[in-house]
């Protein structure tokens, strides 16, 4: 049988295969508290070994898409423990994706119709959020333009991420997965393109550059342990206006060294050629592989057969998969028996109810017929 349906250890979690649901916005939750039917969706899904929730706000100002559940109140913890007991049901890990989008936001979606905050003062050009439009309906807005955040707002935002870490444990998240890809706010630090500050925090220096990521990664290893501690990458990525710049191997090559030294979870590559945007040079990944030690998840356009070739070449531990969750909830089935996926309805990904989320069914083997 191959390895990528073999049970596998991942710094203590037991996995039942190597298959990961990558994270994925869904917009299923309009006041921001995930009910029965966000815990009907993931627990349909839970044959993945691992599952890796949608890109969830650690405070109201991380928040750049409507409809979204976050892990900031007492009622956002109670709404995900059912969602962690139903995965649990199922005997697979779930990891909490904790979200800060800084600049990629709408100031109809921040507190207050504030400005959204960032590493910069400087927009993303070219780039939507899913906010109030100017007819009041929910729709793709022009992202506005944020306010970088002071020194001490800096801490203040670490300081979000530990406390959000610390109530996905108590919502019963066996860890939680840093959102540090595709544009957001710790990629808005990490690219010295968009960073432009002159603080500690500086993007024209590696530690500078780092320095963010790497904070918040160790306060949360302070608060949950550094087995319930990962972080998800986009390395060369161009979401969001995120430019492309030559120090970009030297800093995710110090970062594969700095987080093999902290001894994470896992580190979660994501190749957005699947977006649209720049593919992850194979070489680069070859080379982040030499100097990160510990298990690597990657996504991004991911097949079976992609899958086993990098999991039998040592390249990564676990393969991410993401769109072919949505319509079927039985995807590690159909992959080991080669079963036909059910295309996705687009139109459905964002917003909405039951219809789209909760109503693919599983393969009969009568229906290949």
């Amino acid at each position: 049988m191959s390895t990528l349906f073999q049970p596998f250890t991942m710094r203590g979690h037991r996995l039942a295969n190597r298959v990961a649901m990558a994270p994925m916005t869904r917009a299923r939750t309009p006041d921001g508290v995930p009910g029965d039917l966000t815990a009907l969706y993931y627990g349909q899904r839970a044959g993945a070994g691992l599952i890796i929730t949608e890109g969830t706000p650690i405070s109201p100002s991380a928040e750049g898409f409507l409809s979204i559940p976050g892990l900031y109140t007492p009622r956002q913890i109670d709404g995900w423990r059912k969602v962690t007991d139903a995965v649990h049901g199922r005997g697979a890990v779930i990891f909490a994706q904790l979200w800060h989008v800084g600049r990629v936001s709408h100031v109809s979606i921040q507190p207050g119709g504030i400005a959204p905050v960032s590493s910069t003062s400087r927009i993303a050009r070219n780039s939507k959020a899913w906010g109030w439009t100017a007819d009041g309906t929910a729709g793709a807005v022009e992202v506005s333009a944020p306010r970088a955040l002071s020194t001490g707002e800096v801490y203040g935002v670490i300081a979000d991420f530990a406390d959000a870490a610390a109530n996905a444990v108590r919502a019963g998240f066996d860890g939680i997965e840093l959102h540090g890809a595709n544009g957001y706010l710790i990629e808005q630090f990490l690219n010295p393109g968009v960073n432009d500050r002159t603080d500690e925090f500086r993007g024209d220096t590696l530690a500078g550059r780092c320095r963010f990521l790497l904070e918040t990664v160790d306060a949360v290893i302070d608060r949950i342990g550094a087995d319930r501690t990962a972080l998800r990458l986009s390395p060369y990525g161009g979401l969001f206006d995120m430019p492309v710049y030559p120090e970009i191997g030297e800093t995710y090559l110090h970062l594969a060294e700095e987080l093999s030294r902290r001894d994470v979870a896992y580190v979660h590559l994501m190749d957005q050629a699947s977006r649209g945007s720049h593919s992850l040079p194979p070489a680069f990944l070859d080379a982040f592989r030499a100097r990160y030690k510990g298990v690597m998840v990657l996504a991004g356009g991911m097949t079976r057969s992609r899958a086993e070739e990098l999991i039998a070449r040592g390249t990564i531990d676990i393969a991410a998969f993401g769109e072919p969750f949505i319509a079927n909830p039985d995807l590690v089935d159909r992959l080991r028996n080669g079963w036909p996926l059910t295309p996705s309805n687009r139109a459905l990904h964002y917003g909405g109810g039951a219809e789209g989320y909760t109503d693919y069914p599983v393969f009969r083997e009568g229906d290949a017929a």
